[in-house]
């Protein structure tokens, strides 16, 4: 019987409050829209540093015959710096960092460089005497590709040390800047409902004044009377919250997976099993900050 008078008062106060209660569940949802992208961009943001490091690999050029770099004056590397930088890889300071190296000769560059341009019509264009002996270099633990870079650029013979942070960080940068532009569009929002749910709460409370004194003489309790009214809150963020997973999914299945994987095929994306461990997270979230606004509510201003 209980249990029967809260539901019919709960949909009764969503029903005459209809606008207002709208109102919440859009709120929610643009909030929670923002807060799980947000989060899903930062998920898409590990994804694509871990995939990075994972192939990181760190690319030592030995000075070529004609070379302009300040490095090279004294012109192509001998064989006594070539040996330098195999005996710092095999026994140096850096043995440590390294999992693994390869020197790639003249020839060898020159097979991969045809390899690349095959078809471009520059792959017969050059020589092998064109080209320059290299390491390639794989670490124990690719974090530390900084630590051999700066050790290794400059080293008598070397020309240049190069890893891919330069084409990957620019996206890195975009990503966290989109990430940090949806938090703060959420943190407004999120306000935005912890006014807006109070007022339709106090509202409800006030438009129903008459029933609540009623109870109240009948012996009814506080927490009795209130319930409806927190309820309400709760299910229309409960409404909001279920439709902003159901846009992130579509956006995530979509936008991510059909297009955006057909787009970018050179990083591994998100998946909806990313968003699945967000989802209970922000429905949860979002009925307990809307129940606690309105009981704070009920218990401050409209004294049910």
């Amino acid at each position: 019987m209980r249990l029967r008078f809260i539901s019919t008062q709960t949909l009764k106060g969503l029903w005459s409050n209809r606008a207002m209660a709208v109102s919440v569940m859009l709120v929610t949802f643009v909030s929670l829209l923002f807060i799980g992208s947000a989060s899903l961009l930062q998920k898409q943001i590990g994804v694509v540093r871990d995939q990075w490091l994972s192939d990181l690999e760190i690319s030592v050029f030995m000075c070529p015959a004609n070379s302009n770099k300040a490095g090279c004056a004294d012109g192509e590397a001998t064989d006594k710096q070539i040996a330098a930088i195999r005996k710092e890889l095999t026994d140096g300071q850096l043995s440590k960092y390294v999992e693994k190296f390869r020197f790639e000769t003249k020839g060898q560059a020159l097979e991969n460089y045809r390899k690349q341009m095959k078809g471009s019509g520059f792959e017969d264009g050059v020589t092998k005497e064109d080209m320059q002996v290299s390491f390639r270099i794989k670490l124990t633990d690719p974090s530390d590709y900084k630590k051999v870079t700066e050790t290794l650029t400059g080293r008598p013979g070397v020309e240049t040390v190069e890893d891919q942070s330069q084409q990957v960080d620019p996206l890195i940068r975009v990503l966290d800047r989109l990430s940090y532009v949806s938090a703060g569009l959420a943190v407004v929002m999120v306000v935005v409902a912890l006014l807006l749910i109070p007022t339709t709460i106090r509202l409800s409370a006030m438009s129903r004044r008459d029933e609540t004194e009623i109870m109240r003489y009948v012996g009814a309790s506080n927490f009795f009377i209130e319930l409806p009214f927190i309820l309400e809150g709760a299910a229309a963020a409960l409404i909001g919250s279920l439709l902003a997973v159901g846009g992130l999914w579509a956006a995530v299945v979509y936008f991510i997976q059909e297009w955006l994987s057909d787009t970018v095929t050179w990083i591994r994306q998100i998946q909806t099993s990313d968003l699945f461990v967000i989802a209970p997270w922000l429905v949860v979230g979002a009925v307990l900050v809307a129940a606690s606004a309105s009981w704070i509510t009920l218990r401050r201003y409209a004294k049910v």
